[in-house]
């Protein structure tokens, strides 16, 4: 395990530093050697399914759980043994533990009260923090009076009344339905980007993870399989899992029949012996003639028209048939029964009618260019 870094010199950009952080319980390891580096005024987040380690993760930043090797600090400071009270974090959960015998002011000060600030000072802060969260004149009602959104709020008031170094957000939108839940996605982000504080937010949901992130890290079994960017980790998955998780991807099984390591190119022979080119995603993949790859390309890169396929330098085409039309509103998806197996389309609509024509059944060409072929080797 690494020395733990010194907190006298080190750079404390990051707010939240994770150094090979290994959680298990028993004989079951739930976060295995992760290493983050979390920078001041980020909005991260830990995307994966259920039991990927994520919330296990965000209950270490806060304290609630000891990692059993590894290290974190918290603005550079190691925090091994610092109870949960004593961290300079709060948290925000899913379901918001609000006390229901208290009104919204005394909810929301309840930190306050905790660490002996006077009552003109409490109030003048909780006021300060409904102001934030959009609460004014909020501060009588009893918490079982507001709607899901208005009690999400009032938990993020609470949490962000102490002003926190790192404010932690396990699922907490999780409880209310699409409309609220995609109005408060933005809401937080413009909360987050007004305050500058660091929120690390743990979510399975993958457009919630797009929506309002800087930087998304995908977890699996325990482990960190890619972090980044919403951009990068869509367009440049290094795997099939990202690639599947992040978004939705056709993918088609081949063997390399070409590299160009120094470019990052490959080619891909599928089973019916048509030859993709496209990107090696994975820049530290060290592939050879032969290995098993797999071409995934997002369904918005394919372009469905009727008739036959024609070549074209630069672009795959191949003959199919639409299997099934789906009205999205604002898109159409197809299925595809092609050579390759079955593909997946979707045409956005720019205006009230569709310029070409397609429906079910229908024989069809369907084509995309090289670049939108990603080869994953790992």
């Amino acid at each position: 395990m690494p020395s733990p870094p010194d907190s006298t010199s080190r750079d404390v950009s990051a707010d939240v530093e994770l150094i090979d952080v290994t959680k298990r319980f028993g004989s079951v390891t739930a976060v295995d050697h992760v290493a983050l580096q979390i920078e001041r005024g980020s909005f991260y987040s830990l995307l994966g399914p259920s039991g990927c380690g994520k919330t296990t993760t965000l209950r270490m930043i806060a304290g609630f759980e000891q990692p059993t090797s590894g290290e974190i600090l918290i603005a550079g400071v190691p925090v091994a043994g610092v109870p949960p009270y004593r961290r300079n974090v709060n948290t925000v959960f899913q379901h918001y533990a609000l006390f229901p015998h208290m009104d919204v002011a005394r909810n929301v000060g309840y930190g306050l009260r905790q660490v002996g600030v006077t009552r003109d000072e409490e109030q003048r802060r909780v006021g300060e923090a409904l102001d934030l969260v959009r609460l004014s004149g909020y501060d009588r009602r009893r918490t079982w009076e507001l709607s899901g959104g208005q009690q999400q709020r009032v938990a993020l008031a609470r949490a962000l009344v102490n002003r926190p170094t790192v404010l932690l957000l396990d699922e907490p939108l999780g409880a209310l339905d699409l409309k609220l839940r995609k109005e408060m996605q933005l809401e937080l982000k413009g909360l987050q980007q007004e305050l500058g504080i660091t929120f690390v937010y743990v979510t399975h949901d993958q457009d919630e993870a797009l929506t309002m992130s800087d930087v998304i890290v995908v977890m699996r079994d325990g482990r960190v399989q890619q972090q980044g960017s919403p951009e990068a980790l869509y367009e440049r998955p290094v795997n099939r899992f990202v690639a599947g998780f992040i978004g939705q991807s056709n993918t088609i099984a081949g063997r390399l029949s070409g590299l160009d390591l120094d470019g990052g190119m490959a080619s891909v022979e599928t089973p019916t012996g048509l030859v993709l080119n496209g990107r090696i995603t994975d820049h530290g993949a060290r592939p050879s003639i032969g290995d098993e790859a797999i071409v995934a390309i997002r369904p918005e890169r394919l372009e469905i028209a009727p008739g036959t396929p024609s070549p074209t330098a630069g672009w795959t085409s191949v003959a199919g048939r639409i299997h099934q039309e789906t009205y999205l509103g604002d898109q159409t998806e197809y299925r595809l029964a092609t050579d390759l197996g079955q593909l997946v389309a979707r045409r956005a609509h720019h205006g009230h009618a569709e310029t070409t024509t397609v429906r079910s059944g229908e024989s069809i060409s369907v084509r995309w260019p090289d670049d939108a072929n990603l080869v994953l080797v790992a």
